[in-house]
């Protein structure tokens, strides 16, 4: 799978053809207004994580926002057509997480990685085919291959630590810096499975026939995951997103005990180092999980594009900032019609405490042009007057 930050699934610009004086001045007048926006010393993207008050209106940034729909990293990837070597090679981690922020300003820049990049340092190698995604030659199903695994090696992952720092210095404050992971659950189907599945068979199945040794493998990489979130805290990141990305495929019930247990003690442990950054969970498919997620103890609860927003935000409920949920087809819209979801959704998100995104990454071959209106149109929103209208709207009174 590739990762959030691509896929979302990263200081140089592309040598492909240069932009025109127009598009320059735009992506110019985009970083000008994001500035201006910022009321504090602290993004507010991370205001918004936590719950202020008083903000100008919702932050914005996307999953998968760096990747394959854009030309500049298409060009990028025909030069470097491994995913390994652009997922793990400082250089271009840094380009082609900026390729986006450059082009289109978003108030979240997030790392261009993979949540599969930290297993090498376990002592789970993978690779990537084309045609078939990740794969793991040894997949992990017994308990003495459970043992084998070793402390992460942060050595090993470098290249993360090295890129959030340029980043950091790069974005110099204009936004948030996000990293990310995999949520153990998420992370142990690739590496009981072995790679990509439709069915989860191997791993559904350990949870009754080797129930011990799959605990073991959780605790592991939940574990691993918390050293790896403290390292790229550490290095720079101001927000991390967990992605338990096939959580969805899991009964409520076994959810709550196969996967919830293991993000739990994550946050548990992120909360005590480094109790000042937010956490975002999103799971997708997670419209049946959302009074179960609430007690985790993230900051953040994002939703997929099939929960409706205000009904996921009263399920939620207080205390708990929320994130999404523009449907990402939408971005193959008329722009008139992104324009009125986007609308949509914020006035159901209520003025406090959610960060717009889309319920999902960014399709392959969406117009770059409707990813720049969405992030244009999020920067002219003002809570004040958007939610004004809209009272006004509410109390006429009806002849």
């Amino acid at each position: 799978m590739l990762s959030p930050a691509t896929t979302a699934t990263a200081a140089a610009f592309l040598s492909a053809a240069p932009a025109s004086s127009s598009s320059t001045h735009r992506r110019r007048s985009r970083r000008a207004a994001i500035s201006a926006s910022l009321s504090s010393e602290e993004p507010l993207l991370i205001r918004a994580a936590r719950g202020e008050d008083g903000l100008p209106r919702p932050p914005a940034w996307m999953m998968r926002q760096a990747g394959r729909y854009m030309a500049s990293y298409q060009a990028l990837s025909k030069r470097h057509p491994s995913f390994r070597e652009r997922s793990e090679t400082t250089d271009l981690i840094v380009e082609i997480t900026l390729q986006p922020w450059h082009a289109f300003a978003p108030d979240g820049v997030i790392l261009f990685s993979d949540i599969l990049t930290p297993l090498p340092a376990i002592g789970v190698p993978f690779d990537i085919s084309e045609s078939k995604g990740p794969v793991i030659q040894s997949p992990v199903r017994t308990e003495e291959q459970v043992r084998e695994l070793v402390p992460i090696d942060l050595d090993k992952l470098q290249f993360v630590g090295e890129s959030l720092k340029i980043l950091r210095n790069e974005i110099d404050g204009k936004a948030a810096l996000l990293g990310f992971v995999g949520a153990p659950w998420t992370i142990a189907t690739y590496v009981v499975e072995g790679g990509m599945t439709n069915t989860y068979t191997n791993i559904k199945r350990m949870c009754h026939t080797a129930p011990n040794v799959l605990r073991g493998l959780l605790s592991h990489l939940a574990e691993a995951i918390s050293d790896y979130i403290i390292y790229q805290v550490n290095s720079g990141a101001q927000c991390i997103q967990i992605f338990d990305s096939w959580g969805g495929q899991l009964p409520p019930h076994v959810w709550e005990q196969w996967s919830k247990p293991y993000i739990r003690q994550i946050v548990a442990k992120i909360k005590t180092e480094c109790p000042h950054i937010p956490l975002v969970l999103y799971i997708n498919g997670n419209g049946g999980l959302l009074e179960r997620m609430k007690d985790i103890g993230v900051d953040v609860i994002g939703l997929d594009w099939t929960v409706d927003m205000a009904d996921g935000r009263r399920r939620v409920g207080d205390g708990i900032s929320v994130q999404g949920n523009v449907d990402p087809a939408y971005l193959f819209s008329p722009l008139p019609v992104l324009t009125d979801e986007i609308h949509r959704v914020v006035k159901a998100a209520g003025p406090k405490g959610h960060i717009l995104n889309l319920g999902h990454g960014v399709l392959q071959k969406t117009p770059e042009e409707a990813v720049a209106h969405f992030f244009d149109v999020t920067r002219s929103l003002r809570y004040d007057t958007l939610f004004q209208g809209h009272l006004t709207e509410e109390l006429q009174p009806v002849a």
